[in-house]
């Protein structure tokens, strides 16, 4: 395991984040990007549909979707310029929430950690330390912090909040947050909370979707309140394993939901609510379909911590369903490697199972010029049914099934992840 608090090695982002996943709040509905003709191709019926009628509507958008590819060709860029604004001029209310002490921790998170490390640990015994809201959905909580640093860390997120220090968005989903690695939370607070405490409980409760080799993450807070992000519409995170706690503060409603796993949702998905307990986190699969509904009084904070597995994700981009195409990226990236082994395409089933490529490094380029691009279904298809062959033990016998994978979302309503 890595020492805590140094990025070790170098992590990249996939290409896709310029073209796949640009989320359309106004119509709740994300789309790929790859220019006008294209979109309106794919999604021109779908978005009339949901009130964009006249040409005027359909410019906005445009213009909308241009703006925020030039947003992520300059993330890098920008956020390296926003972190070095942040540690030369900022002054912390709470320094001592800037690295992690076992006193921030509740005790019964220690114990179930501790469980993990002794001889025989399986996954009945931790079990036995932690709430399972669902087995089948495989969603677990338990206490992580204290309500004394959870009131500390509000404290100093409203104090950064409040500031004049420039600010990264979460997502492009939440509009109101904070990203932990800007303000210089990450490398102190999460990286060895993730490294000391959090791999050792997913590795017994996920060890199929990368648990015990988690070696990057991202993590944000959110922010929801009155006149603000008020709910979070299905989606799926750009993750192995996602950890979300309650920080606080006053409010009512807005619990957390979750759906089916996104490879294997039904016509009759079934549901389940989950409220917001202080200082208590929900640790589920980055690939489980999960929202937030709508705030009703008062305001709410979340840490939300992407924890991703270079071993897992090296074989196949969750955002596009591709072999990476890798970006180069400060700190963590999107959790891509390329120095422990090539990425390596999981086939198709119409490709046959001896069909396999490599990774190329590439550069964001222009992205609004290519023309050629698959359809918005087939897409998803070729990616829902590659990243089902790779984690079905049946193999591929499954591809019987893929035809029914999307059927109740239909083309426009495909649930899909973050960006």
């Amino acid at each position: 395991m890595a020492s805590p608090g140094v990025v070790r090695r170098r992590f990249f982002r996939c290409a896709c984040y310029c073209s796949e996943n640009f989320f359309l709040p106004r119509y709740q509905l994300h789309v790929r990007y790859h220019g006008e003709q294209q979109l309106l191709r794919d999604y021109g019926p779908v978005l009339k549909s949901l009130g964009c009628v006249s040409p005027e509507d359909f410019q906005q958008v445009l213009s909308e979707l241009n703006k925020e590819v030039h947003r992520r060709k300059q993330l890098v860029q920008q956020a390296s310029e926003r972190k070095a604004i942040i540690a030369r001029s900022y002054q912390p209310l709470r320094p001592q929430v800037y690295g992690l002490q076992e006193a921030f921790l509740a005790p019964e998170f220690l114990a179930a950690v501790q469980y993990c490390g002794t001889p025989g640990a399986d996954l009945p015994g931790l079990l036995r330390h932690i709430e399972t809201l669902s087995g089948e959905k495989r969603i677990f909580r338990l206490p992580i912090f204290t309500q004394d640093f959870c009131q500390m860390l509000l404290e100093e997120l409203e104090h950064f909040e409040q500031s004049d220090m420039p600010k990264g968005r979460p997502n492009t989903m939440n509009n109101h947050g904070v990203l932990l690695h800007e303000l210089g939370l990450d490398e102190p607070l999460v990286t060895p909370l993730r490294e000391r405490y959090l791999e050792p409980l997913s590795a017994l409760l996920y060890p199929d979707c990368g648990g015990g080799r988690l070696d990057s993450h991202r993590a944000f807070v959110v922010k929801y309140a009155m006149n603000e992000d008020l709910d979070l519409s299905l989606h799926h995170d750009n993750a192995e394993v996602t950890l979300n706690v309650s920080l606080g503060k006053d409010f009512s409603e807005g619990s957390l939901y979750f759906g089916d796993f996104r490879q294997v949702q039904g016509a009759n998905m079934k549901y389940l609510e989950v409220p917001h307990l202080q200082g208590r986190g929900v640790l589920h699969r980055g690939g489980q379909l999960h929202g937030a509904l709508p705030l009703e009084s008062g305001e709410r904070w979340n840490l939300i911590i992407w924890m991703r597995a270079s071993t897992v994700r090296n074989q196949l981009c969750p955002m596009c369903g591709r072999p990476p195409e890798l970006l180069e990226d400060e700190g963590y990236g999107d959790g891509f490697t390329r120095d422990e082994g090539e990425p390596t395409v999981i086939p198709p089933f119409w490709a046959g199972p001896e069909a396999q490529t490599g990774p190329v490094m590439g550069s964001l380029g222009d992205t609004n010029n290519q023309e050629d691009a698959p359809s918005p279904k087939e897409a998803t298809l070729r990616k829902e049914s590659e990243t089902l062959m790779a984690c079905s033990p049946n193999g591929w016998d499954n591809k019987t099934r893929l035809s029914n994978l999307w059927a109740p979302w239909g083309v426009s309503r495909n649930p899909i992840d973050l960006a």
